[in-house]
């Protein structure tokens, strides 16, 4: 595993686009977004990580910048895996990455939108229940937390996103 260089955006981008294609609840626009959050404030170039087989690109991990309240927080804006890598531990790997990268930077909370069965074994909770919400309609199963220390579980409030989530 490594950190995304400008040169792998191509790749990157095509990977996304392979790996959401005919997934539920997918608009079909996932790389332009991943596009679109590197040009912000809020892309943090450490948590942009990529998993790699044979030189070739098969795994991508994106987290940014959002804040609750006057706190920055991350979320975990997109996990993408190769169709033919997918169910043997790459996303796995990818997440636990940037979990240990993120709270070495001195990050301590991780809010994501995703599928209800997947992101709980890597102990994300249902947001709501801590009173994290978001500023968007999303089933309240699919918005989750992960707190990354013990000390940050008394924050609350609206997640506020870069405007290119509008």
């Amino acid at each position: 595993m490594r950190q995304e260089s400008p040169n792998d955006t191509i790749a990157v981008y095509d990977l996304i686009k392979l790996a959401f294609t005919g997934i539920e609840h997918s608009n079909g626009h996932e790389q332009d977004l991943v596009q679109q959050l590197r040009k912000t404030q809020d892309f943090i170039p450490e948590l942009s990580l990529l998993a790699e087989s044979e030189g070739k690109i098969i795994g991508h991990i994106m987290f940014i910048k959002v804040m609750i309240n006057d706190t920055h927080i991350l979320c975990l804006a997109i996990l993408s895996v190769h169709p033919d890598y997918q169910r043997i531990g790459i996303g796995s790997a990818l997440i636990h990455k940037g979990h240990k990268i993120a709270y070495e930077l001195g990050y301590t909370i991780c809010v994501l939108v995703g599928h209800k069965d997947y992101y709980p074994r890597f102990g994300y909770e249902i947001a709501s229940q801590y009173d994290i919400k978001l500023p968007f309609k999303v089933p309240d199963e699919c918005v989750m937390v992960k707190f990354l220390s013990d000390n940050s579980k008394g924050i609350k409030g609206m997640v506020q996103f870069p405007s290119e989530y509008q």
